[in-house]
């Protein structure tokens, strides 16, 4: 595969390797002069790219260790969520949260603080307890929580080296019942919808001063959250109109487990055709009411190359490079089409509006620009696999 899964990156490296054995990538790693990893590709940008060589770790040896007694799962680094969940679950554990798409990598997703939804989760990154670093030299390094860099490690977009395995704070299993509302109108309480259920996702295509869609996922035990001027979708929805349903995760109120409602798709499903470019902007939880108003003020400019937008609560964290450092979070995130020659102005025009309110974005936006891989012989220098 020469390409990301969106089709608007095409990778330049010279070969692409596939260890089976940690003793094969420590030897690739220290060999190679440039190199980076790469995983399920759902970048938008050359983060990933090198002229050099890549290495995927896709064929590596599944590891899946639970330690019941600390709440606590060992993962290879490889696997996507959608892989070693059910595992959980056999074992009465779960994820505090998951991403819209089971379908990605874990070192990938936390590399890049890749988040789900909910006022009061953090994002993949804040799981993470310990990890297994193969750096420049081929020597393995572990990093753990407590460790003075800690903070520093997790979220680190491939520049420590290459993960090998990572372990994960667990949860007892619990079971999530996911409704679908339609027509909140923009000048309602947002933060106050955002913060009705155990996770919440407004989807709007900015064609109007209503948001089209509010995905509530409930705790099964939780009593039903109706966002007020909105009417229960009276069937399964897609974020994207005119996409197909059966992609999506069960609604209409059917409780099940939370890695089968937590994620907007199923992973047994392509969630979109992959024809498509996406950024997102991060603002202050107190700056988020505004932050929107900003960007229907420009709805006429945005909704022409928009397929749709989401936007989403996560909490603050503790971790140096996360786009939620220090602050709750309202993320805003965009699908464009896949035409970058109409949609750049747009995301320009997008970031200059909410500039003013300190918007962060995270490294999933794509973008023209090159990144630079160091040479063999720095503190590793390898990309998030995502």
């Amino acid at each position: 595969m020469d390409r990301n899964w969106a089709g608007n990156v095409t990778y330049r490296a010279t070969a692409i390797h596939y260890p089976r054995s940690l003793a094969e990538l420590r030897e690739r790693v220290a060999n190679a002069v440039r190199i980076r990893a790469v995983g399920t590709r759902h970048a938008f940008n050359e983060l990933a790219n090198t002229g050099g060589e890549l290495v995927d770790l896709g064929r590596m040896p599944r590891l899946v260790e639970i330690d019941e007694q600390a709440r606590q799962v060992r993962v290879s680094a490889g696997l996507r969520y959608a892989e070693f969940t059910e595992d959980l679950d056999a074992r009465g554990f779960a994820l505090p949260t998951l991403a819209s798409l089971p379908h990605i990598s874990v070192a990938g997703a936390t590399a890049t603080a890749t988040h789900g939804s909910g006022s009061g989760n953090g994002s993949l990154s804040t799981s993470v307890a310990g990890l297994e670093v193969v750096n420049a030299d081929g020597d393995v390094v572990t990093i753990g929580r407590g460790d003075a860099d800690f903070d520093g490690a997790v979220v680190h977009l491939g520049a420590l080296g290459v993960v090998t395995s990572l372990t994960l704070d667990l949860v007892p299993a619990f079971q999530i019942r996911q409704y679908v509302h339609e027509g909140l109108p923009l000048d309602s309480d947002i933060l106050g919808v955002l913060d009705g259920a155990y996770s919440v996702s407004l989807f709007t295509d900015w064609s109007s001063d209503t948001i089209n869609q509010v995905w509530v996922k409930q705790r099964a035990d939780d009593p039903e959250f109706v966002p007020q001027a909105t009417t229960r979708a009276d069937g399964p929805r897609h974020p994207v109109p005119g996409m197909a349903t059966q992609n999506c995760t069960q609604q209409l109120g059917i409780p099940g487990r939370s890695a089968d409602r937590l994620p907007h798709f199923r992973p047994e499903f392509t969630p979109s055709a992959g024809a498509e470019l996406q950024t997102e902007f991060m603002v202050a939880r107190s700056d988020a009411v505004a932050a929107l108003h900003a960007v229907d003020a420009i709805r006429d400019r945005v909704h022409p190359v928009l397929q749709i937008s989401e936007i989403r609560a996560v909490k603050a964290d503790r971790l140096w490079l996360s786009p939620y450092y220090a602050r709750d979070t309202v993320c805003i995130h965009f699908t464009w089409i896949a035409d970058a020659a109409a949609v750049m102005p747009v995301v320009d025009l997008v970031g200059e509006r909410l500039a003013e309110f300190g918007a962060r974005r995270t490294g999933r936006r794509f973008s023209p620009q090159r990144r630079k891989s160091c040479g063999r012989g720095t503190r590793g220098c390898r990309t998030s696999r995502i």
